[in-house]
């Protein structure tokens, strides 16, 4: 049940929120790429919107604000069971002063015969009683020890339901012992440790077990003793014959109705508070009830019964609302800290538990992010590799999963010492591309023991908790700093075409969630802003295997476009480094594997659609600055499909941009291959007066350096042929720059290119394209682009709020070159 929870959470963590083709528009004209300024980190592969997020923190604000504590039940019951028995300890002890004293002491002489013998008795087996009652939880104890989670030797008293709860609880810690500890010895010796005979004849005697069950009788047996005697004396009132004169036992018969009345009442009492335990846990269920509301399995019951009879005995050695005060996760926490691994067990099942469920998860991580020795456990458990342990270490890993989910939480995790080596020892791959040059591609050894173990689990859970500390910025530096991290994270994006074609496979489903978890996490380090994201990306595309694990993804991912578009998401923030882009584009198949993706028309989905405008975003990002990628790009083809799909909504904008990038960095001995492009131009032209902000920058810039390729007379052709004069085209630029008076952060480049084609429309037709600007009023314009540049202007692309590759002229430059025509002509 816990796999299915948090590989449905994940799965929710990617869903895109873009179905529809509408919603596509708005992915491709929003400000989350490279090519715009973002104000923060990417905002992740949540997904969730800041609407659902706000919606979500409101919903479990009212399920902790409104859902009663479950234990609270069981603190309740136990104060009550304390009333009763400290009420019956009371009497007892009144009435055995008042035997020993008044009775004994004063009237041994003078009592008759038989109230002798009956006080002695009474005396004797209430003795017994309250001796059997404290041994009796210490052999309860031992009779119910299962590597379930009994066997806590720090409990100060625990009390005996009745035979058939007995029965119940051992029947059920016997199925979970014989499911954990299947092929373990030593778990097997602890399974039946309730029943190590105490000699070695009489075995049956002389078991834990029995001997319980032997004290709870003589308990019960005793009190009603006691019921029986005291009311035979009381209803037939034979205390002797006192004579006249007879000063010695004038008050007898007194004394006598008191001490029977004390010793009724308290068997009474005690009888009474055996019902009452019986009925409300063997008629009413409630630890049963409780076990359900807690949402705890099959193994809850054992944690339940802990948790109560700890209630009850602070209750009973303490203040009666010492019980009260308990709650059941801040028991699990106590549990935790223990050196028995049996409590531990516990405490991790119960913390675990509260952790991931809904309603109670809000203030069950609240508690333990506080509790700073608590996390320094939980982080401390990762390392626990034995395989008795596993279920204590799988447990503090899905507790630290959703504790690393809230950012405060997260820094303290991270904040630990050896935090992220612990959360690394969670991850074991088969492949070994963090080891020397000489081990690469050398295959694991795994020892027999390790067959049992669940790696690939522990696999997802390490992924799940890196890829939420990596939300935060400083722990991605963190992540990046600690040895060995990065190449163990990249080995885990490896893909054979047989897993991602696979269907209905239980291995195959772990796997992809394991590939689609390392893809998230690399794409999230990836894409870190500032020093430090320029130390993870030059870091992350040096290990040999990054970019090609990723074409692999692009190859086989068919049937998994979400996977494509993370394998993308990470070429494309990859390429923010300039060494880095150089590697991807000498990967072979890398830029053909993009193409394909761009420029695929069928089954063009949602999910499909928004890979295609990540491929195209990757494209050209790879051929900004780089003429070996531009020179590859050409070879392979593309010059007229990219054309054609600037005609196509879904993708023009970014067909746009790579047109753009082949035409500026290609080199002038590409001119042929470039040709093709002019065909574009009428359909540039068409674009520039789009109401699109971002359709008009994309295509005012491509129209700049579309032109250049083209003789005054073939630019009047493309002119007649797109119905556009001229003087409209100036009349576009010169309003694109009278509405953004100001640098538009959504549309950094607008006004350089639009500057920019005015510059060549004057150079190209100098005589009459000058007039129609200076008509128009681009001088006016020109001097407030001067006194309102910005940096944001000057470079092409953006991580986070810092520029990353810088125009070769500055807009100020240019907005001057422009002046300088308008004035010398």
């Amino acid at each position: 049940m816990a796999s299915r929870n948090y590989e449905e959470e994940e799965d929710r963590s990617i869903r895109l929120q873009v179905a529809e083709l509408h919603k596509l528009e708005e992915a491709r004209g929003s400000n989350d790429t490279v090519f715009d300024l973002r104000s923060s980190i990417e905002k992740g592969d949540s997904g969730e919107t800041a609407d659902a997020a706000s919606v979500s923190s409101a919903t479990a604000f009212r399920s902790k604000s409104t859902t009663p504590a479950p234990e609270k039940q069981l603190t309740l019951f136990a104060l009550q069971l304390a009333i009763l028995e400290k009420t019956a300890t009371g009497i007892g002890t009144l009435g055995f002063i008042w035997a020993t004293v008044v009775l004994l002491g004063g009237f041994a002489i003078t009592l008759d015969g038989s109230d002798f013998w009956f006080i002695t008795i009474i005396l004797l087996i209430e003795g017994a009683r309250i001796f059997s009652r404290s041994h009796e939880l210490e052999w309860q104890h031992q009779a119910t020890w299962t590597i379930a989670g009994v066997g806590i030797s720090s409990f100060r008293a625990l009390r005996s339901t009745s035979a058939s709860l007995l029965r119940c609880l051992r029947i059920r810690s016997r199925e979970t012992t014989t499911t954990v500890t299947r092929d373990s010895e030593a778990a097997t010796w602890r399974k039946n440790s309730s029943e190590v005979p105490l000699l070695p004849y009489a075995r049956w005697f002389f078991i834990s077990s029995a001997v319980s069950r032997l004290l709870y009788w003589l308990q019960l047996l005793s009190a009603t003793a006691c019921v029986a005697l005291s009311s035979y004396k009381l209803v037939r009132h034979n205390y002797g014959d006192v004579h006249k004169g007879d000063t010695d036992k004038r008050n007898r018969q007194s004394a006598l109705n008191i001490f029977y009345s004390l010793a009724l009442a308290e068997a009474l009492l005690f009888l009474a508070e055996k019902a009452y335990w019986e009925w409300r846990v063997s008629v009413c269920n409630l630890l049963e009830n409780v076990t359900r509301e807690c949402e705890f399995g099959a193994t809850g019951l054992v944690s339940i019964k802990r948790f109560f009879y700890d209630s009850y005995s602070k209750c009973v050695n303490g203040s009666i609302f010492d019980g009260l005060k308990m709650d059941i996760v801040s028991f699990g926490m106590e549990l935790l800290g223990s050196n028995s691994s049996d409590e531990q067990l516990i405490g991790a099942r119960i913390l675990r538990q509260f952790a991931v469920s809904e309603r109670y998860s809000e203030e069950t991580l609240e508690k333990i992010g506080i509790n700073f020795p608590v996390v320094e456990r939980l982080v401390e458990m990762l390392n626990w590799k034995d395989l008795q342990e596993e279920e204590i270490r799988r447990s503090a890993a899905e507790i630290l999963s959703k504790l690393a989910g809230k950012k405060q939480n997260s820094l303290r995790v991270a904040g630990i010492s050896g935090a992220m080596e612990s959360i690394s020892s969670l991850l074991e791959s088969t492949r070994s591309s963090g080891e020397a040059p000489d081990e690469i591609g050398e295959k694991k050894v795994f020892h027999e023991h390790d067959l049992h173990y669940d790696f690939c689990r522990f696999n997802n859970l390490g992924l799940l908790i890196l890829k939420k500390l990596a939300k935060d910025h400083d722990n991605c530096g963190k992540l990046g700093n600690t040895r060995g991290l990065l190449p163990k994270i990249i080995d885990f994006t490896h893909v054979d075409q047989v897993l991602l074609w696979e269907e209905n496979a239980e291995v195959a489903r772990s796997q992809v969630l394991t590939l689609k978890r390392s893809l998230q996490l690399v794409k999230m380090l990836a894409s870190t802003t500032g020093h430090t994201g320029k130390c993870l990306r030059r870091e992350i595309s040096e290990i040999v295997f990054t970019v090609s694990n990723v074409r692999d993804v692009l190859r086989h991912g068919g049937r998994y476009p979400k996977l494509q578009k993370l394998g993308i998401g990470i070429l494309t923030n990859l390429a923010l480094d300039t060494e880095a882009r150089e590697r991807i584009g000498g990967t072979g198949g890398v830029l053909k594997e993009l193409f394909n993706i761009f420029f695929k028309t069928h089954g063009d989905d949602g999910n499909q659609g928004c890979v295609r405008i990540a491929a195209g975003e990757a494209i050209a990002m790879l051929v900004l600055e780089s003429k070996g990628n531009c020179l590859h790009a050409l070879r392979l083809g593309v010059m007229g499909r990219l054309v054609e799909a600037l005609e196509v909504p879904l993708i023009r904008v970014n067909a746009a941009r790579v047109l753009r990038n082949l035409c500026l960095y290609s080199g002038d001995d590409c001119f042929h291959e470039l040709k093709f492009v002019r065909a574009a131009a009428p359909t540039v032209l068409k674009s520039i007066t789009s109401e699109d902000n971002k359709l008009q920058e994309v295509m005012v810039g491509l129209a700049a350096q579309v032109f250049r390729f083209m003789s005054p007379e073939d630019s009047c052709y493309v002119f007649m042929d797109s119905g556009i004069r001229r003087r409209e085209l100036a009349y576009s630029l010169v309003s694109i720059l009278r509405k953004h008076d100001k640098p538009a952060i959504k549309v950094p480049r607008i006004r350089r290119f639009a500057i920019e084609l005015a510059v060549w429309m004057m150079e190209d037709d100098m005589e009459n394209n000058v007039a129609v600007f200076r008509e128009l009023g681009l001088e006016k314009e020109l001097e407030k682009v001067l006194e309102t540049t910005a940096e944001l202007e000057n470079f092409d692309v953006f991580s986070g709020t810092v520029g990353v590759s810088r125009h070769s002229r500055t807009v100020h430059s240019l907005a001057e070159l422009a002046l300088k025509i308008l004035e010398d002509n």
